[in-house]
Formats: structure tokens, sequence, C-alpha cells
């Protein structure tokens, strides 16, 4: 049951933030905006984060994740339902703004409390609870976000969505039981430094391949939608090719049981890698929303395998009382990927088209797959 409750904890949290960024994206370019500023607009969900998740994470080692969490809440219903009261281009780069920083909480916090219930022979099961939330919410989110601009307009879409999180924060607030923490920090440990983490090999192995994941996973949520538009797709007709993205996440981490008892766990991590580039390769070359759903549910099958190996890495790998730095780190590399991608393939986009951007991802999972198989060898 405590599971159960985290699960839905996170769920409606990251159901509101996937939600936001396909309908911002949506509503973006029905408001005129370029490929460029749509790309501006994703991008802010991560400038901020990118600057504050290293701090964010120490503070919840010192303080416990119950107050981030709450404020985190708060913060993403507030900044969700900003386009709804101005619906306006220029309001969107200040809820995305507002929703990143509410959402970094809500997943460094999560993996704290997640990676800190049960003991270190339950941690690997406890990640993959953890992604199957982000795959429930991934797929409602895309869903209930078409479906809402489809009924009640862009505008009250962002609304709508916005009342997950206050259902989350009603739920927290009622629970009087204190949430898992990691072990707190020595008094010393603010003498360490960030570059102490970065010199643990295994910490910065995993490091990079969070990072490129991370990066083929962001940038779908981009990318998708607007090559999606392009192609004259409504917005359910989008929000069902997404949906089937995280179905499909949600189908292969329900098989995680069994892969993590007949796979090592470097292998799986370079199996995701070579699927997920793969499927890149081929998002260019169809042009209706069958083949879409199609690729996007294999490359959900892919990238959603290996999340919670590298969850459970990063977390085994960092120093005691440390972990939600740790966090702080993958989540500051997830950030800045989308922060700087997003604007740089907008401006690729409108330059050569949508099909070399695609492929440029496509290498670098590929590359990543070749380090990532690297690494099952030397183990």
């Amino acid at each position: 049951m405590e599971i159960a409750y985290f699960v839905a904890l996170n769920s409606l949290g990251h159901l509101a933030f996937v939600g936001s960024r396909m309908a911002s994206s949506l509503f973006a370019l029905q408001l005129g905006a370029s490929p460029a500023a749509v790309g501006a607009v994703m991008a802010l969900f991560a400038a901020v984060p990118m600057l504050l998740s290293v701090f964010t994470g120490r503070f919840i080692d010192r303080k416990g994740p119950r107050r981030p969490l709450l404020a985190a809440f708060a913060t993403l219903a507030c900044g969700g339902s900003l386009p709804f009261f101005f619906p306006r281009l220029e309001t969107l780069y200040i809820s995305s703004t507002i929703l990143g920083i509410g959402f970094m909480f809500v997943h460094i916090g999560m993996n704290s409390v997640i990676g800190a219930h049960g003991g270190p022979e339950r941690r690997p099961m406890n990640f993959a609870w953890l992604a199957l939330s982000f795959s429930i919410s991934g797929s409602l989110g895309p869903l209930v976000a078409g479906f809402a601009i489809d009924g009640l307009g862009y505008a009250g879409a962002f609304l709508a969505l916005a009342l997950f999180p206050v259902l989350a924060f009603g739920l927290l607030a009622l629970r009087r039981r204190p949430l898992p923490r990691p072990v707190r920090p020595h008094p010393a440990s603010g003498e360490h430094r960030l570059l102490d983490l970065l010199r643990v090999p295994r910490l910065r192995h995993t490091f990079l391949v969070s990072g490129i994941m991370a990066t083929g996973w962001d940038l779908y949520s981009f990318l998708v939608p607007l090559y999606s538009a392009r192609l004259g797709l409504d917005p359910v007709s989008i929000g069902v090719i997404m949906a089937t993205f995280a179905v499909a996440t949600f189908a292969v981490r329900l098989a995680m049981p069994l892969l993590i008892r007949r796979l090592r766990q470097w292998t799986i991590i370079t199996s995701a890698l070579v699927v997920a580039g793969t499927s890149y390769l081929a998002f260019p070359l169809v042009g209706g929303a069958a083949p879409l759903m199609a690729i996007s549910f294999v490359l959900g099958l892919g990238l959603g395998c290996a999340q919670p190996v590298i969850m459970a890495l990063l977390y085994e790998a960092a120093p005691e009382g440390r972990q939600g730095e740790a966090v702080g780190i993958r989540t500051t590399m997830i950030n800045a990927s989308q922060t700087f991608i997003p604007l740089a393939s907008g401006a690729l986009s409108l330059a050569v088209g949508m099909a070399p951007v695609f492929w440029l991802l496509a290498a670098a999972l590929l590359g990543g797959a070749w380090f990532a198989r690297r690494q099952a060898s030397a183990r």
C-alpha cells in the first residue's frame, strides 16, 4: 500500500507536467509561434531546473522530502493554470518555467522517497514501481491533454490539468507519517565537493548513459508533436500517438522483474539504446498516424526498460547521505539537454528540415549503446 501511495503521488504530478508540455507546444503553434519559438517554450521547462537541481538534491538530503513535495505540487498547480487566465504566447514562457521548477522537486523528492523505502534488496523493484508510475501518467497525460483541448479548448485544458497536482497536494497533506528518506548526511558532508561524485567511476558511467537516454526520451515530447502537426494530424491523434509510447513503457516495465532476474543491468541498458536509436532512424520515413504509433510503441519498449535500472545503479553508487545530490546532478544533465537541444532542434528543423534532427539523435543513442556494451563487457 505504501508503494501504491507513492506511485499515485508521482503519477498525479507527472501527469500534469507531461500533459502541460504537450499542450504548451500545440498551443504555441496555434498562437502562430515558429518552430524556434516552440523550442524556446519547451526549453524553459528545463532551464531553471538545470541550474537548481543539485541544490535541490542537497536540500532534500538535509531537510527531507515532505515540505519540498508539498511546495512542488502547489507550484505545478499554479504554473499549469496560468494559460487559462492569460492565454497568450508570453504566458507560456512563464508557465513552462514554473512547471519545470515544480516538477524538478517532484522528481528528485520522489526518487529520494522510493530509494529509501525498504532495504537495498528491494531497491531495483521499488524503482521499477516508480518507473511504472511514470508510464501510467505518461500514458494518461497526452490523452487527457488531447481530449481536454478538443472539448475545452487550449486554455481550458490547462486548468483541467492543474487539478491533478491539487489532488496530490491534498493526499500528501493528509498523511501524518513521515516519508521515507535516506540516511542523513554527516555534518561534515557540506565540505564535500560536487566533483567528488563525478570522480566515482560507477557514477560517472551511469550519468553518461542516463543523459543520452534522457535526451532520447525528452526530445520525443518535442519532436513528435511538432512533426505530427506538420503532417496535419489533429490534437487527439497526436495525443494517442504519444500515449502509445507511454503504454509501451508501461508494458515493458511490467516485465522488469523477469528482465532483472535474467539479464545484467548494463546488458539491459545496451539493448534499450539500440532499440531507441533504430526507432529514431525510422521516424522521418513515415507520414501517417498508424506508423507513427507503431514506431512510438517500439521506442517506448526500448526507453522504458532502462530507467529503473539506471536509477537503481545511481542510488547504489552514490555515497551515503548524498543520493539526492546524485539525482540532482542527473537532473541537471537532463535539464541541460532539455534546455539547449530543443532550441538547437527548432533552429535546425527550420534550416534543413526535421529528418536530420531525428537522425542526429539516433546517432547519439547508438553511440551510447556502444559505450554501454563496453561497460557490460567490463563487468
